[in-house]
This record gives C-alpha cells, structure tokens and sequence, in this order.
C-alpha cells in the first residue's frame, strides 16, 4: 500500500491512524491492503454475473416483445433518469476524493466528501421512490401479475414491469448496502481511523460505491432511452 507522508504535531496526541498496525498473519501492511483489495474485486465479479442475469433476460425478452418493452419505456421519464445518473456520478466522485482525502491527512474533506457521497445516495432514493415507484404503483404499473394497469396497448407489458422493477430495485438496494458502508466509514473517520497508514475500508467501499454507479450508467439508457 502506498502512503504519503503526513505532519505530525510534535506533543500532540497521535491519530489513530497513525498508531495502525497490520494483523500478524500479514507481512506488512501493504501486503493486507493489497489482499483486501483484491478480495473486493473478487466479490464485485460476483455482483457483475448478478447483474449480468438481468441484463440477459431484459435482452431475451426485448427481443421477444420489442412492442411492449418500447410501451414501456414510454412511461418513464429521462429527465428524471438523467437526473438521478448525474446525482450518483457527482457520488463517484466525491467518494473517490474521500479516498485521496484519506490518503493525504486532510481530514475535513475526507468527511465533506463522504457527507456528500450519502447525501447524494438519499436523493437518488428520494427520487426513485417519489417520482417513479409510488406514481407507477399507484396507477396498476406492477410487475407480472400484481399489474393492472387499464391503458396497456401490449399485452406483455407486465414483462416489462417484471424487469423494470428487478434491474432498479436490486439497485436500489445495493444503493442501500453502499450507503450503510459509507456511513460505518464515516463514523469511524470522527474517530481519526483513517489516514495515510491506513485507508483500506475507505477504498474498498468506495469500490463498491463504483460498481453502484456504473450499474446505473447502463440500467439508464436500457430502460429510459428505448423510445
């Protein structure tokens, strides 16, 4: 793991930070951070092959019902897919700044970064719930058979639904989970945990928050942009 250098206050109390120390079964720290890292991509493989499921079944049925998958996506408002794209990649930024933030001691802007990071995770709920789950429930707009919407001009539409509603809501809760992380990291930077010597949980769950973002960047234009 590389590190940068920090000052540090000669009499002042040191951070915790800067008392880490690798576990014993570690040859160095670098070597712990080099495996945590390495562990997370392993499992984001994982969640791509999830991930990847869906995006199998919405190709085979968009190619079975073209017709009712373009009905659909008529439905849905762009502006507000866009929005919410442009909200989670300012988070993919400001969490990968809370990384270098840790990286470079600069403790206040690693917190600003992750506070923001949240902020902009609650929004994008904010926005999904109150413009696209609660006014399309509310209309009959549900997947498979809780679907009863009268003004469906495909019969095969609930299909749609069924995926619309699989792709965004397993995103969703793993907007969730990133959150719940980032909160965990942030609780723990008060606590001076994170810096230079250490910043391994700040970026793996800033990987994490990644794989969030870029899972968004393909369910927009897959599910908004048909029509």
């Amino acid at each position: 793991m590389s590190t940068i250098n920090a000052h540090h206050t000669p009499g002042a109390k040191p951070m915790r930070w800067e008392t880490y120390k690798h576990e014993h079964h570690w040859r160095t720290a670098a070597d712990e951070f080099d495996a945590a890292k390495l562990g997370m991509w392993l499992f984001l493989t994982t969640e791509v092959l999830l991930f990847g499921g869906i995006f199998c079944a919405y190709a085979i049925f968009r190619m079975m019902y073209p017709e009712a998958f373009t009905n659909g996506s008529s439905y849905l408002d762009w502006r507000i897919g866009l929005i919410n794209t442009i909200v989670l990649l300012i988070s993919s930024f400001t969490v990968a700044m809370s990384v270098r933030c840790a990286q470079l001691n600069q403790q206040f802007w690693l917190k600003a970064n992750l506070i923001i990071t949240l902020i902009c995770a609650a929004l994008f709920v904010v926005i999904k719930l109150t413009f696209e789950y609660i006014p399309k429930l509310s209309q009959g707009k549900a997947p498979g058979t809780w679907f009863s919407y009268p003004y469906a001009h495909h019969p095969e539409e609930p299909i749609w639904w069924g995926i619309y509603y699989a792709g965004t809501g397993i995103h969703a809760l793993h907007v969730f989970i990133g959150a719940g992380l980032l909160i965990w990291v942030l609780v723990r930077s008060f606590k001076g945990i994170y810096g230079p010597k250490n910043y391994t949980m700040v970026e793996t769950s800033g990987l994490y928050w990644h794989l969030v973002d870029l899972v968004w960047i393909f369910l927009f234009p897959l599910l908004y942009l048909i029509h």
